[in-house]
């Protein structure tokens, strides 16, 4: 009886716990999601200001040709220093590197907007 409700204890504690992403892993998923247009993982995944942007240049910016819908998200570089993160990376979708700030909110990574002229650390 005790093994089973410590089985049943363990079991509800894993289910409840989630796996929070890394820096790197939410800024995919941000890329990703905003150029399939998965609102709701954008908006999960971003801070109230850089979702706001993001919606707002989202139909300009995300006309997808079929042979660039996979990423191929690729870490440039990348630096944390406390609750702030900045990850420069590559994609199909953009012929530049780019770079997103990150802050850490909760326990889990969301890309921020990054001030005028603000300048990554690397």
């Amino acid at each position: 009886m005790k093994n089973t409700i410590l089985i049943l204890m363990l079991l509800a504690l894993v289910a409840c716990s989630q796996t929070q992403l890394s820096h790197t892993d939410t800024a995919k998923v941000v890329v990703e999601s905003f150029y399939s247009k998965d609102d709701a993982k954008l908006k999960k995944h971003t801070t109230t200001d850089s979702y706001a942007s993001f919606m707002s240049i989202q139909n300009i910016v995300t006309s997808i040709e079929p042979e660039t819908k996979i990423s191929k998200f690729k870490v440039l570089n990348e630096t944390i220093d406390g609750d702030i993160a900045w990850v420069k990376f590559t994609t199909t979708y953009q012929k530049k590197p780019e770079t997103f700030k990150l802050t850490k909110s909760d326990g889990a990574w969301k890309v921020m907007r990054k001030e005028v002229r603000e300048k990554a650390p690397f």
